[in-house]
């Protein structure tokens, strides 16, 4: 009667670690990347989305190469146009903004862009081959709202 118990926890030890295997594969298949930056002075490397939690985050591939000019951002565009500038590329002291965690009111990312700001133009662009949903835009589009004391460090803008 033992031999029986082991073998049946035997397999279902295997049936779980089988099924723990899957799973985390089904997350890896979360990341999404863009096209490749195109435009006058980005025009290297990809940006690529990943969730930990409910933080989106951005990251830009090791073959982006930062413009130089005075004040390159990251900045998104969702499905609807809206525009958000985001984080300075680069902070004092050389350091960068390798990877920003997207603000909650950002519902959707259709479009990654490099934009300077001192200058107002955009530096380059790349696209998801379809539009990354976040966290909080699946939380509205289950019928939750955002709480209305939330404040923003970013702003939107319609083209």
């Amino acid at each position: 009667m033992s031999s029986k118990r082991a073998f049946k926890r035997g397999l279902l030890s295997l049936v779980a670690g089988t099924g723990l295997l899957l799973a985390s594969n089904g997350f890896a298949a979360d990341a999404h990347t863009t096209s490749k930056f195109e435009g006058v002075k980005a025009n290297s490397g990809t940006a690529s989305h990943s969730r930990s939690g409910n933080n989106d985050t951005l990251t830009w591939s090791d073959d982006f190469k930062i413009p130089d000019t005075p004040a390159p951002h990251w900045q998104v565009v969702d499905t609807k146009g809206n525009v958000y500038l985001l984080n300075r590329l680069v902070i004092k002291g050389d350091k960068q903004n390798r990877t920003i965690t997207l603000p909650a009111q950002i519902n959707d990312v259709a479009k990654v862009q490099i934009w300077c700001a001192y200058a107002e133009v955009l530096l380059g662009e790349a696209s998801f081959a379809k539009p990354i949903v976040t966290a909080s835009g699946e939380a509205r589009g289950n019928g939750m709202k955002a709480d209305s004391s939330m404040t923003y460090g970013s702003m939107a803008m319609n083209r």
